[in-house]
């Protein structure tokens, strides 16, 4: 059987996609091989041998900057925001079911953010804070700051969820006498679940990687991202370029975690049905 030849446009897009991802991911396999520079390793190359000796130092009291606090009030707004995130953006796809009064201005409200540049979103709820006489806190102001990020994200995932699923499934279970939160709990959600999980997802990342909206809220406790900017003016040996390395392979190991989710969420439901 004779094979199809791939075109010249094929070849020319294929190129097109490999140059942007030597573009993309280029800069970030650098940083990944400076992180395994030897004791005597600098900033640059060639490479001064090869060890583990700056990951090593990670562990260790820094003169500069806060690895575990950053990481932690990171991971912790991370986890908070996701949480809402999924809360909201679930409540939200079911009130949207039905057409209500506002509903048209409500939904352009809650996606308006979007188009809003980070820094101005930012800079207002900073200027708030101060108004009220209140301190910028991580905990308070940078989790509102990046609910306006993660929100937009989640509604529309799940407006787009429930503009697919058929109420016919919710009507059969009240055929069979299920009550409304019966129809939910054991029809709707576990329909919905790896769905959920997505935008638990984008919650997630979203927050744990924002800068720009961090950037007036954080306060004096900085999150991961503020700490990485700050030590690029301070910091003068490879150590930044392991942490670097290693907060890229979480936010790696978190998705590739939650994609396993999904999948055996849908694997679970295909073999449910009928």
């Amino acid at each position: 059987m004779r094979e199809e030849r791939r075109s010249g446009t094929f070849w020319l897009l294929a190129g097109f996609f490999a140059l942007f991802v030597l573009f993309l991911y280029g800069p970030l396999s650098a940083i990944l091989i400076l992180s395994f520079q030897g004791p005597d390793g600098g900033l640059t190359f060639p490479l001064n041998g090869v060890s583990l000796h700056w990951f090593a130092n990670l562990l260790e009291q820094q003169a500069v900057g806060d690895f575990g606090g950053s990481f932690r009030r990171s991971f912790a707004l991370g986890l908070l925001v996701m949480a809402v995130t999924v809360v909201v953006s679930l409540l939200a796809g079911l009130a949207f079911r039905r057409r209500f009064m506002g509903a048209t201005v409500l939904f352009y409200l809650s996606v308006a953010s979007l188009v809003v540049p980070s820094i101005i979103v930012s800079l207002g709820i900073g200027v708030l804070f101060s108004q009220l006489g209140l301190e910028p806190w991580w905990l308070s102001s940078a989790f509102g700051a990046h609910l306006t990020w993660t929100l937009p994200f989640g509604v529309l995932i799940m407006f787009a969820v429930f503009n697919r699923f058929s109420p016919s499934y919710e009507e059969a279970a009240r055929d069979l006498g299920a009550s409304s939160w019966q129809s939910f709990a054991h029809v709707v959600l576990p329909m919905i679940l790896p769905s959920l999980v997505g935008v638990g997802l984008f919650g997630f990342t979203l927050s744990y990687d924002e800068f720009a909206r961090s950037l007036m809220t954080a306060g004096t406790y900085n999150t991961l991202p503020l700490e990485l900017y700050g030590m690029t003016t301070n910091v003068t040996t490879p150590v930044l370029y392991a942490l670097g390395t290693v907060t890229t392979v979480f936010s790696l190991l978190v998705i590739l975690v939650t994609v396993g989710m999904i999948t055996a969420l849908r694997r679970r439901n295909m073999q449910a049905r009928p």
